[in-house]
């Protein structure tokens, strides 16, 4: 929850990614709060009042979860409608003039984006499948997989372009972006 708050004011692709590894942990403890408070929340280092605010937290994560049938796979609504929003900036940053690098960093990583919607799920939008990208490496860093160099070199391009989005999204939040 502490991590989630401040990741969202930082950067909004390592929050959705933070979430998407919440709704994993939540879905390893079969989406139950009791196994999550016992086996998981009682590991943390903190007062009794944090880690009541973190057991409603992840009780209100479960709640959704199960509301939205996503106990097997996928990501919440309010996961979504970030990835959603992030999209729609992308194509508000693309489709102006006043964004030269961003189209540059984009034109960069398409092929890696067509490479990757052509192996998974092609109805996703492009920043979703970088996303999902960054989020299976991450994946496979947390389990000591090897990740090929060709892999290792895309996924530092993705998140260079991501990474930017980012940016952008936080700066059309706090200031207003234009568009022309």
């Amino acid at each position: 929850m502490y991590i989630s708050q401040e990741l969202r004011q930082k950067s909004i692709a390592e929050y959705l990614l933070y979430m998407w590894q919440v709704e994993d942990i939540i879905r390893a403890y079969d989406c139950s709060l009791t196994r999550l408070r016992r086996e998981y929340i009682s590991r943390f280092e903190c007062d009794d009042e944090q880690r009541d605010e973190l057991t409603d937290w992840y009780g209100n994560l479960v709640t959704m979860m199960n509301g939205e049938g996503k106990r097997e796979s996928g990501h919440l609504q309010i996961n979504q409608i970030v990835v959603q929003q992030l999209a729609e900036l992308h194509a508000q940053l693309l489709g102006s003039t006043k964004f030269p690098f961003y189209t540059a960093q984009y034109y960069k990583v398409l092929p890696f984006i067509v490479e990757l919607r052509n192996r998974g799920d092609k109805n996703q939008n492009e920043i979703e499948t970088c996303l999902n990208a960054l989020y299976g490496t991450m994946m496979l860093r947390l389990q000591k997989r090897e990740i090929s160099p060709d892999t290792k070199h895309a996924i530092a391009e993705i998140t260079t372009f991501i990474g930017l989005l980012s940016d952008y999204y936080l700066k059309d939040k706090e200031e207003g972006l234009e568009f022309e």
